[in-house]
């Protein structure tokens, strides 16, 4: 298809006709595989008299087909673009690359990226010259974006695989010196100086992420990049073009330098610049770093800090991971003593602001509640929120500095209280005694543990935190429930005050501020843990679930089900009553959790891993109602959906998890219904598609059902579950690609057969026999051999004469005899036995031996009967020892 033609398909493709779309949809799949198609699309996107929205559709679909054919994901499927057309995007979308605006350009980027990842070096030797000689010309910003692309994918290599990437320093990095060293130089810099820098740094970034190139072993290299990336650390950041809107501003260019900086240093100082984690090839990199530049970045560090002291501004994850930096430096002898001149001033003026409550946090909680929520127990936010740092800053000052610094800080903290407590209420400085009381939660596993503060916790519990679950302030009454919660599990002298602030946190979930009532299940999880007497929650139990489910109602968080887990582990079979409603309510909020999930396309979404919780949870009930079966029948119908639609692909990210709920509800049912059949061709798909890594997960309910519902597993021809169950076992016994470790339950499986249908599958013996030794002549780990002479052991134990004609007919009676012995006889130099450790293979395979004995002495030698008396005789002796050792062990146990 020629340039104009394409160019009128993709404009169609715009059409708010749904008939002209689908029509050039059809269009470009019908053309897609045709020669030059790729080389036209890369045509009609880098020009520039096309319309953009044309231009943008084709780079859309430049990159989807480029992520999806430039490199078949099966190694022997041939490639559907031809090496020609590669070669000639290989040569032309690099000098694009800089030209195009930056909307195309994030296109053709992940393009470079699928390109350089399946070709480079091999197929793609011209890219490092391209890059090398652009980075001297006047493609300076075209040869940044490639190289960091390229840099890119070595950022997670080591060892061999790194490779490479040495090579791309050596070539490159004396011109990226070269170039930082000018755009420094520059006065008055425009922000398009400082995508130049930033580029730069993240390519800097990604070649020492993991090893330090040995370039950078040179003093004198390695002082030429430091003196930049010091410069650019001390330097102020320009004012003019600053955006107003703090969303913006984080992300400008000159902000985003300095993250880029900060963000290197501290790697290099984490990484390679701590003398005890270096091995001693970089024992000397860590000297020369530890004393030429790690003080001299912890005074710019402190100088930055200054800012914020001041009212200036610094963008969020400037400040966490400056605060980092300090709180690596702590252990370190000569940068602590540097640190200490200026620690209080650190400490008072600007960590313990930043612990605060702030304008930000009063206007998203009065905004968006939720939002105020999902942050404030985000892991994710927490890798850059400067309160984070600021707290884990304190926790390490007082771990490994607590002799001088727990009480000066304690004192300080104690000084916020009593001003609280003696001001009017109009002036309380609530915000202050939100970050006294974050402080004290923070330090809670520091001050259970160190006296006098451990005997004085009770007193300030009562006086300084209790209290304020009456405040009038939303955000101290939140605090005060999560203080509560860590320190719940304390001995208090006086019960009533455990009793009290109990109370006041199942209150708290009535609350009409819903961070409130979030912080409040969190600590009425740590109360229940600690209650020693449940009549304290019994009569509120009912009260208490209702509460949860309409907060699981309004907020999607996996914190919230770990409560309810707790719950139900407590009542165990108390939860009975409620053991309906609970399942009905989680498989609810399950839906709406996925739902959200979906919404987001993201696994780790806090909707994607509450659904994972609310699972656990259903679990978890199942658990504990397990001596209760018809509880089962009632609590199918709810359940059952989930289970059918998530033992599809559509549950790869919770197929652990329901394949949980499917072994308790196959195993625990009083019997096994029709319905619940229906999920065994769905484990059957999956194990054949994708799941083998979960086999051992499917193999507990497929044990179930042939074992708890026998008569259907025989009798049911629509669908032939015998049938259905070898085809799966010969495929994945067969497979040659499959590791001894992936298909050990697939033995499993033939002895739960032969254990549980006795005299009714004689017709299988003989297929799962053959199959059974071939795959042991192939069999490496010790286990898995173990598990496969199991199989004959049953088959044995299932009708011994029967086997052992098949055993002699197929000619393989000696063999299977002769290895059985030789590894029942195997020992260590300890004399402990190399197969057969655990009871259970002990049992089968005196089982499998002695239904040999009965045989007529025609069929079985006497001297082969002789070998079989011994190894039993051994076997049970072993097993009796065992047993034994087994008893002593726990009685040891309760006893302790």
């Amino acid at each position: 298809m020629d340039f104009q033609n394409l160019a009128v398909i993709l404009a169609g493709a715009l059409s708010p006709n749904p008939d002209e779309r689908k029509a050039a949809e059809n269009s470009l799949n019908q053309f897609q595989h045709t020669p030059q198609h790729l080389v036209r699309l890369l045509q009609i996107i880098v020009d520039g008299s096309c319309d953009m929205a044309v231009r943008q559709v084709a780079s859309i679909h430049f990159k989807n087909f480029v992520a999806k054919n430039w490199c078949p994901h099966d190694p022997a499927e041939q490639s559907k673009i031809m090496p020609s057309d590669k070669e000639l995007v290989r040569q032309n979308i690099l000098i694009f690359i800089a030209q195009v605006p930056s909307l195309l350009r994030v296109q053709l980027g992940e393009c470079i990226k699928t390109m350089i990842h399946a070709d480079y070096p091999e197929q793609w030797p011209t890219l490092l010259p391209w890059i090398k000689h652009n980075l001297q010309d006047q493609q300076v910003y075209g040869a940044l974006f490639v190289l960091r692309i390229l840099s890119r994918k070595y950022e997670f290599k080591s060892d061999e695989e790194r490779t490479p990437v040495y090579h791309v320093v050596e070539e490159t990095f004396p011109h990226l010196l070269n170039i930082f060293n000018k755009l420094v130089q520059i006065t008055n810099p425009s922000i398009e100086v400082a995508d130049l820098i930033k580029l730069i740094c993240k390519i800097f970034w990604s070649s020492i992420y993991l090893e330090i190139p040995k370039q950078l072993f040179d003093p004198n290299v390695f002082n030429a990049w430091m003196v930049l990336f010091l410069n650019m650390l001390e330097r102020p950041v320009p004012v003019e073009g600053q955006p107003a809107d703090p969303e913006l501003r984080k992300s400008w260019g000159w902000w985003k330098v300095k993250k880029w900086t900060v963000h290197i240093l501290n790697r290099l100082y984490t990484r390679f610049g701590d003398l005890k984690l270096q091995n001693p090839d970089n024992k000397a990199f860590a000297q020369m770093f530890q004393k030429g530049y790690a003080g001299k970045i912890l005074e710019c560090h402190l100088n930055l800090l200054n800012v914020i002291r001041a009212g200036g501004y610094l963008p969020d994850r400037v400040i966490n991971l400056i605060l980092q930096y300090l709180s690596n430096s702590i252990s370190k002898s000569n940068m602590y003593s540097l640190l200490q001149p200026r620690l209080d001033i650190v400490l008072f003026e600007i960590i313990f602001p930043l612990m605060c409550f702030s304008d930000n946090d009063q206007k998203l909680w009065e905004e968006d509640p939720h939002e105020y929520v999902r942050k404030g127990y985000d892991i994710i936010e927490d890798l850059y929120s400067p309160r984070t740092a600021a707290m884990d800053f304190v926790s390490e000052l007082v771990r490994k500095r607590g002799k001088e610094n727990l009480h000066k800080f304690l004192f300080f903290i104690v000084e916020i209280f009593k001003r609280y407590q003696e001001a009017a209420p109009e002036y309380k400085p609530y915000r202050q005694k939100d970050g006294a009381l974050l402080a004290i939660g923070a330090l809670c596993d520091k001050l259970k543990q160190t006296e006098p503060y451990k005997s004085e916790l009770e007193h300030m519990l009562v006086q300084h935190v209790f209290p304020e679950f009456s405040s009038p302030v939303g955000h101290l009454r939140a605090k005060a429930a999560w203080v509560a919660g860590q320190y719940a599990h304390i001995n208090f002298a006086d019960p009533n005050n455990f009793r009290n602030a109990l109370h006041s946190v199942v209150t708290g979930m009535r609350d009409p501020d819903l961070p409130v009532r979030v912080d409040s299940v969190f600590a009425l999880r740590s109360f229940i843990e600690a209650c020693k007497d449940l009549n304290e929650i019994r009569p509120i139990l009912p009260q208490l679930l209702d509460e949860f489910f309409k907060l699981m109602n309004e907020v999607e968080n996996e914190d919230l089900v770990f409560t309810l887990e707790t719950i139900v582990d407590k009542f165990g079979e108390e939860m009975a009553p409620y053991a309906l409603g609970l399942c009905q309510n989680l498989a609810a909020a399950f839906w709406k959790c996925m739902n959200s999930a979906e919404a987001e396309e993201e696994a780790d979404d806090p909707g994607a891993l509450a659904a994972v919780g609310c699972l656990r949870a259903i679990s978890t009930i199942l658990e504990s109602v397990s001596r209760l079966p018809h509880l089962f029948i009632h609590i199918e119908p709810t359940l059952l959906p989930i289970m059918r639609r998530m033992l599809t692909t559509d549950g790869q990210e919770v197929f652990e998890e329901v394949l949980e709920i499917v072994s308790y509800m196959t195993f625990f049912s009083p019997t096994i219904s029709m319905d619940m059949w229906t999920l065994w061709p769905l484990m059957m798909e999956a194990l054949a598609d994708w799941a083998i890594d979960f086999f051992p997960n499917i193999l507990v309910p497929l044990d179930n059902y042939i074992s708890k519902s026998t008569a259907h597993f025989l009798t049911c021809k629509d669908p032939d579950y015998q049938q259905s169950l070898w085809n799966m076992i010969s495929s994945v016994m067969g497979d040659k690609n499959l590791e001894d470790g992936d298909i050990e339950s697939a033995p499993k499986l033939i002895q739960v057969v032969f254990e549980h249908c006795k005299g009714q599958v004689d017709h299988w013996v003989e297929p799962y026999i053959r199959l059974t030794v071939e795959r042991l002549r192939r069999a490496e780990k010790s286990h898995l051999k173990c598990l496969l002479v199991q199989v004959i052991a049953d088959a044995l134990y299932y009708n011994a004469p029967l086997t052992w004609n098949i055993l002699q007919k197929l000619g393989l009676a000696l063999e299977v005899f002769n290895l059985w012995f030789l590894m029942l006889g195997q020992t260590k130099k300890s004399g402990k036995r190399v197969n057969f450790k655990r009871e259970h293979d002990k049992k089968v395979c005196c089982l499998g031996l002695t239904s040999l004995l009965p045989l007529p002495v025609d069929q079985f030698p006497r001297e082969a009967l002789d070998r079989v008396f011994k190894a039993t005789l051994d076997l049970l002796i072993a097993y009796k020892d065992q047993v034994k050792r087994l008893r002593r062990m726990r009685q040891k146990t309760m006893m302790i």
